[in-house]
């Protein structure tokens, strides 16, 4: 609570036109009320907040660039990939945006600023809090339900793994919502960029060099990263901040520690693939990093934590230990596989005592999350192939138990 009334503080003394006395901001001429904190993480903060003309709900990212303009052209690489991805429904896009010069820290290129991000709210939260519930009432999501929201996660990363540029999409004359907008937010700087600084709205013909295709990577997929919307059946790819371009050539040996660094900052270590985790000289990073995190999502949904934060819990390793030697398993079994006897478990618990979820899981379904987490990253299916197994897993499954 402290520190929500600390950041609101700060926030207030340091955002566009505040009005002093009352928790109220402005972005572009829209007044705001924030209600209460959502999250935070980093230099970053989530409020729910309400327009004050028309009340809607809205969330409110608020982004501290304390670093100058490098920390500001980051923040803004995020803003450029929501308006990248606005055409996608199931991809979050960002409703405005500001900038502002946080007050005291001078000017020029070198004061501190804060990027203001207002983004639509989603009742019902995100997977996070759905895993949360089932762990606090002991209950766990039906296999058929769980099966059709991950192919809908699924299928809206296959938007970015195979995003077509805006000109691709007009010449194979398909109708989409906000194309008319892809040329906003444009950056002037590649020329100043490495390949993983490479501003993702940059001209659309460059990038693509005659390809049809742009992959994008969004590397942070994780259940906190899925916001559920409304009517509870449609699952929304959130936090485009650690986005980038794909396949990226690892050519350098300074490149690869760029990428291991950026990783560290923008990826969730429990569902970083493991080649984030050591990156090196001459190999490829691409879309196989959100497929390795596919695979720790659902796990986590199955048994209430990721494999890795699950197996360094029960053998006291590091979890990067485990992620770079592919030491995972699900909580009824043992080495190579074996599953465990009933008393050899307990009742909605892990073997080490940990407050996961004990349920049957489907072999289908296991061979989902082992396909993914294949550490080679050749290994692994492409989003195209996890596709067609998700589908062909579900028609199997028999109908969920009302």
């Amino acid at each position: 609570m402290a520190q929500l009334v600390l950041d609101l503080f700060y926030s207030l003394g340091n955002c566009l036109n505040c009005f002093p006395g009352s928790p109220t901001l402005k972005i572009n001429q829209r007044s705001f009320k924030i209600l209460r904190l959502l999250g935070e993480g980093g230099f970053s903060y989530v409020y729910l907040v309400e327009d004050t003309n028309s009340h809607q709900l809205l969330a409110l990212k608020k982004i501290r660039c304390p670093f100058g303009a490098e920390s500001v052209q980051q923040a803004m690489r995020e803003v450029d990939a929501y308006a990248l991805f606005e055409h996608i429904p199931t991809i979050i896009s960002a409703v405005d945006h500001s900038v502002a010069t946080d007050r005291g820290s001078g000017t020029g290129d070198d004061a501190a600023k804060t990027v203001y991000v207002l983004l639509p709210y989603y009742r019902r939260g995100n997977l996070q809090d759905m895993i949360n519930a089932n762990l606090v009432n002991h209950a766990h999501f039906p296999e058929r339900k769980l099966m059709v929201l991950f192919l809908g996660v699924c299928k809206a990363l296959r938007s970015m793994h195979n995003y077509k540029p805006a000109v691709q999409r007009m010449e194979m004359g398909t109708e989409e919502q906000g194309s008319s907008n892809q040329t906003r937010g444009k950056r002037t700087e590649e020329e100043e960029q490495g390949e993983q600084e490479r501003p993702l709205m940059e001209d659309e013909n460059h990038i693509t060099q005659g390809r049809k295709v742009q992959a994008y990577a969004h590397r942070d997929i994780k259940p906190g990263n899925i916001m559920i919307d409304d009517s509870g059946s449609t699952p929304i790819l959130m936090d485009l901040g650690s986005v980038a371009p794909s396949p990226i050539p690892v050519t350098s040996q300074s490149l690869a520690l760029q990428i291991q660094d950026t990783a560290a900052e923008h990826s969730t270590m429990p569902y970083r693939a493991p080649e984030l985790f050591d990156v090196r000289n001459g190999s490829v990073i691409d879309t196989k990093t959100d497929i390795w995190s596919m695979g720790c999502t659902l796990y986590a949904c199955l048994v209430g934590k990721s494999p890795f934060e699950m197996r360094s819990d029960e053998t006291g390793g590091t979890l990067s230990l485990c992620v770079l030697g592919g030491d995972w398993r699900f909580p009824d079994e043992g080495p190579q596989g074996v599953k465990r006897t009933n008393s050899m478990r307990h009742q909605g618990q892990s073997p080490n005592g940990a407050g996961t979820q004990n349920v049957e899981i489907s072999e289908p379904i296991r061979e989902v999350v082992r396909k993914c987490l294949k550490v080679e990253p050749a290994e692994r299916p492409d989003i195209d192939e996890l596709i067609n197994l998700v589908e062909q897993v579900i028609e199997g499954l028999p109908e969920d138990a009302e």
